[in-house]
């Protein structure tokens, strides 16, 4: 399946790092995320009801972002990828974590994770 769902550069302060100090204030996150999802009846009835809302989804990201603290890029993401998949009609979803402010000497726009994960055989049903 081909469609999707995109949600792209979603931007969130958090309290995020491997050490203390990262975690002391909040920092800029970035986020991408893509839901695979059948769109075609959604599409052709024009209906909310037959697609997956990017409303939920974005609060999702930013619940875990703001409201949550993390040493891993990769635990934002898995977190993220396990709540989406949980929604109605996630077939698959796609993240992509930025840190914009990382603690190394020298120049780096930004550090990253992406991760691809699968709902479970016969969880992307509609209800």
């Amino acid at each position: 399946m081909t469609d999707r769902v995109i949600l792209h550069q979603m931007r969130f302060s958090g309290h995020h790092g491997l050490s203390a100090e990262e975690r002391a204030w909040p920092q800029p996150m970035e986020l991408d995320l893509e839901i695979v999802t059948d769109l075609r009846a959604a599409g052709e009835a024009d209906d909310i009801e037959l697609t997956v809302d990017y409303r939920p989804v974005f609060d999702i990201c930013r619940q875990v972002v703001e409201e949550s603290s993390y040493r891993l890029l990769e635990g934002i993401a898995e977190t993220v990828a396990r709540e989406v998949l949980a929604l109605p009609r996630v077939s698959e979803v796609l993240i992509r974590v930025r840190k914009l402010r990382v603690p190394l000497q020298g120049q780096l726009a930004h550090a990253a994770v992406e991760i691809r994960r699968v709902a479970a055989p016969g969880a992307d049903a509609p209800p």
